[in-house]
């Protein structure tokens, strides 16, 4: 049984209050069809569950099969410095066909971030190191793909379609009370 090996900690992005009794901890890529295709199961479960279920997303650009998602992931890592994480996760999930350079730009003006600390945050590749430390506790946790579930610190076993994920959810809910 495989176990998330870097707690959550400040560095995190945690949607959802931080006292839920189930933490799901998904490891993404936001090039990632099949990750695309968990964003909205994942919102469906957040909606359905909210004062049972909180949210992490941390970083795992498959960059050999997807060129935009290392970039893509720095922009969600800079408009998190902003304040704007999920709103510009969400964007990039509902546009994944749309990452290129000027695709990031847009979003980060549509969401009123200060553009030139943005554009100068994705040029240096300031969030670089924080998306290679999310790979990093990633492969020690055992990931070899995305998208990589842990509910409450335990890598979830099934699959990511709706039924899989609630039912997991709710075994580990009830072993909570």
């Amino acid at each position: 049984m495989n176990k998330l090996t870097v707690p959550i900690n400040e560095r995190d992005h945690l949607r959802g209050s931080p006292d839920a009794p189930v933490v799901l901890v998904e490891y993404g890529d936001f090039e990632c069809p099949h990750c695309g295709a968990a964003y909205g199961v994942v919102k469906k479960l957040e909606r359905d569950l909210p004062d049972t279920l909180a949210v992490v997303f941390r970083q795992f650009p498959l960059v050999e099969v997807h060129p935009h998602a290392q970039l893509a992931a720095e922009a969600a890592e800079a408009a998190g410095a902003q304040g704007s994480f999920w709103k510009m996760h969400d964007l990039l999930f509902e546009h994944q066909e749309a990452l290129a350079p000027a695709d990031l730009v847009r979003y980060a003006a549509a969401l009123h971030l200060d553009m030139e600390r943005f554009a100068s945050d994705l040029s240096g590749h300031v969030f670089l190191p924080k998306v290679q430390n999310d790979m990093k506790g990633g492969l020690q946790s055992g990931i070899r793909g995305t998208p990589t579930f842990f509910i409450n610190g335990v890598l979830h076993q099934g699959g990511y379609d709706e039924a899989s994920l609630l039912g997991s959810i709710m075994l580990v809910a009830a072993g909570a009370d």
